[in-house]
């Protein structure tokens, strides 16, 4: 670290990735420090410095002995075990020790006590929360929501004639000709666990799906100005029913709410949709398929005057990022849906959905929002040809 990018930190103060320490004589509280930067985005610790950002200086001695301590810390006491980087810098008052830990790819990590820290600002805290331990696992792959059992929930939650269409024509089997039980059968197809229907079978098959699962709909309002803190609205639903159906009458409500111009057409024409139908189509579909199930809140889906925005539970998973996915990165957070929903829904499950949605309308931006945990579409709309036919 140049002592120019040094000072810099030390003027702008404490926050997420950067923490001041005038010293550090405990093993434990060293992996804790490590175990909060392995959970967030990674960080660096500086040793010698105060929390005010003046310089408490270290010996050599102090060197050394923290050099010991911070390879106890990461083998030893913090699990997994991680890999800090650290280099000593030499000042005028004295030396520090900077300590870079980077974001870890085996969430969750603990300290040898068996607590989860992550940052909290530029202090930490411990994860109690069992739906953020949930996410916590979801994000290094050991756990989906989608196949979370729904307590309560059986076979008779499902609706079984929909689910033998579903069979013919997916596989051209009927569930009479099959030589299983269908408990058995849910179980293999990966939607029953222990007598328990999972959110996928709900989701995709269930008789009432938000009986069970009553926030995971799509709250939609079409709102007359720009402001979503208008008193007053133009149209409202609370779209409920199994994917499928969620997905259709959320298209339609677009569909009903936004304009058509004429575009040459006959003056008996129906007109060009201001936005093309596949954006919705595509952008509606991966906010079903890829919200985060444990957070236990709705899709919104807000129609202003200049624009639609698509609000789904949870940001992009893993390293996703806003760029990733323009060039058709994909990491499937819910991947028992997604394999069913290619023959349920217009979803191919290659990635390529986000990138179809802006050749067709390239007026689209992204916000990946971690702090407030949800991912928002912004599709802005055609005014200046909002001819209404």
């Amino acid at each position: 670290m140049k002592t120019s990018e040094l000072q810099k930190i030390l003027t702008q103060g404490e926050d997420s990735r950067h923490q001041f320490k005038a010293n550090i004589t405990n093993v434990n509280a060293l992996a804790a420090e490590f175990v909060a930067f392995g959970n967030a985005e990674g960080g660096y610790l500086l040793i010698g410095i105060n929390d005010d950002g003046s310089m408490a200086g270290l010996t050599p001695e102090d060197i050394q002995r923290l050099n010991q301590l911070v390879s106890n810390a990461a083998s030893q006491s913090v699990r997994p075990p991680i890999n800090p980087f650290t280099e000593n810098l030499s000042l005028p008052e004295g030396m520090i020790m900077v300590v870079k830990v980077e974001r870890g790819i085996s969430k969750p990590y603990m300290d040898n006590q068996g607590v989860i820290w992550v940052k909290s600002g530029a202090d930490k805290r411990k994860v109690t929360a069992r739906e953020e331990l949930q996410r916590m696992y979801q994000s290094a792959a050991l756990l989906h929501a989608d196949e979370t059992p729904v307590a309560g929930s059986r076979v008779e939650d499902l609706d079984s004639a929909y689910f033998d269409t579903f069979l013919q024509k997916a596989f051209e089997e009927s569930l009479a000709e099959q030589a299983i039980e269908l408990g058995q059968l849910l179980e293999n197809m990966n939607l029953m666990r222990d007598g328990c229907l999972n959110i996928s079978a709900l989701l995709l098959f269930g008789k009432q799906p938000q009986f069970r699962l009553p926030t995971f709909i799509v709250k939609a309002v079409f709102f007359p100005g720009n402001s979503i803190d208008a008193l007053e609205y133009l149209d409202s639903q609370d779209i409920s029913g199994r994917l499928a159906e969620v997905f259709q009458q959320s298209l339609s409500f677009v569909m009903r709410n936004l304009h058509h111009r004429q575009a040459g057409q006959s003056v008996n024409s129906l007109g060009q949709l201001e936005v093309p139908r596949i954006v919705f189509e595509e952008l509606l579909a991966n906010a079903l398929i890829h919200r985060d199930y444990f957070i236990s809140a709705p899709v919104r889906l807000l129609i202003f005057k200049n624009r639609i925005e698509i609000i789904s539970p949870g940001h992009l998973p893993n390293n996703l990022t806003i760029a990733n996915i323009k060039r058709g990165n994909s990491n499937i957070r819910n991947p028992v849906l997604a394999s069913f929903a290619t023959r349920l829904l217009p979803y191919r499950g290659l990635g390529s959905g986000i990138s179809r949605a802006l050749k067709a309308w390239s007026q689209i931006e992204f916000e990946d929002d971690r702090e407030g945990n949800q991912f928002k579409v912004t599709i802005f709309r055609d005014l200046a040809n909002n001819e209404v036919q």
